[in-house]
């Protein structure tokens, strides 16, 4: 999936062998230790060829091998974390790097003091200059983003400026448990507002089935699609509701555009979703729903906030007071500067 979107964008890509160690068996483990090795070496060649002047890590098992080469090689780390809480992978790096960069100052806790900067999660550039520039809220306007912005981005869409939009998003791959407990609710969702519902690649096929069986009255309002790529921009302003997974862009996309979310973490993800989720949650900015509860209060989480205005503002107005939209540009530079060695000036 990542060497489809990197080089999508135009970014040179290397692929490397990895695999993780947790919950493994000693057999098992022991190949995982062979595979990693493998990656040492593929990631110490790809070194000696580019000759970086600072590696930027971001977790995950992949990231050990790499880190370990450019430790080797005398390469200087930085770790941006973008989950609030950090996994076995980033535990274990951090001890090589020069700094770790996190969304949220409380992250700083897990980690020796000095060695953290926060920054915030980063956003694509044209999701800060068209959503936090231009989406603060007014005192006569109850929504996040200016009434214009909302109608060209339904436009864009397809969407109707009549009916509140409810994102629904699970992933590139999609969620099933949400993708089940909104189809099999559609046309009680379709009373009271229009949907966008970002299926993922798997389960596609079948939930454009589902919109066929909808009345012609109701299928004008479902908008089912496997993935979304620059458009997603668009799908963000013109939401008034998203329900996700609890991914780490939760804690930039949704909060830079002041966007109301219910938040499903994935149940398979070790404590990092529960962890972003219930961040969120605290500042009033989200609802949780644990994904074993979807079928049983999903629908009437989700009809009860959507037709609900003023805790749509409440929730809207949360969400932007903790957007860094500088938070790109503070990795960068953070970056240039490790890589010239001036890290005594950071903090």
């Amino acid at each position: 999936m990542e060497r489809g979107l990197v080089e999508r964008a135009g970014v040179p890509f290397e692929g490397i062998s990895a695999t993780g160690l947790r919950g493994k068996n000693p057999l098992v483990a022991l190949r995982a230790l062979w595979t990693l090795g493998q990656g040492y070496r593929q990631s110490s060649q790809i070194m000696a060829r580019f000759q970086p002047d600072v590696l930027f890590i971001t977790g995950g098992y992949v990231g050990v091998p790499v880190a370990l080469a450019a430790k080797r090689q005398g390469v200087p780390i930085v770790i941006y974390l973008p989950d609030i809480e950090p996994g076995l992978a980033i535990k274990f790096l951090a001890r090589f790097a020069k700094r770790v960069a996190v969304t949220t100052p409380e992250t700083q806790a897990f980690f020796k003091p000095g060695l953290t900067v926060v920054t915030g999660y980063p956003v694509r550039a044209d999701l800060t200059t068209v959503g936090q520039a231009s989406c603060l809220p007014t005192h006569d306007r109850q929504d996040a983003c200016p009434t214009d912005q909302k109608t060209t981005a339904r436009q864009r869409l397809g969407l109707s400026d009549n009916l509140p939009v409810l994102l629904v998003f699970g992933g590139s791959r999609g969620a099933r448990s949400i993708n089940q407990a909104i189809t099999d609710s559609l046309e009680s969702y379709l009373q009271v507002c229009q949907i966008l519902h970002v299926t993922g690649t798997l389960d596609d096929v079948w939930v454009q089935a589902k919109r066929l069986e909808l009345s012609p009255t109701l299928q004008p309002r479902y908008h089912p699609t496997a993935y979304l790529h620059e458009d997603m921009i668009s799908a963000l302003l013109a939401a008034d509701l998203v329900v996700s997974r609890a991914g780490a862009s939760v804690l930039g996309e949704f909060t830079t555009v002041g966007l109301p979310s219910i938040l499903v973490p994935y149940p398979h993800a070790g404590a990092h979703q529960t962890a972003n989720a219930t961040y969120l949650a605290r500042q009033q900015a989200a609802i949780i729903i644990p994904d074993v509860d979807i079928k049983s209060f999903l629908r009437e989480t989700v009809i009860s906030t959507i037709t609900n205005q003023t805790k749509l503002h409440a929730m809207s107005q949360a969400g932007l007071a903790m957007a860094k939209p500088k938070a790109a540009t503070d990795l960068a530079e953070l970056l240039i500067a490790v890589s010239v060695g001036q890290t005594s000036c950071l903090s």
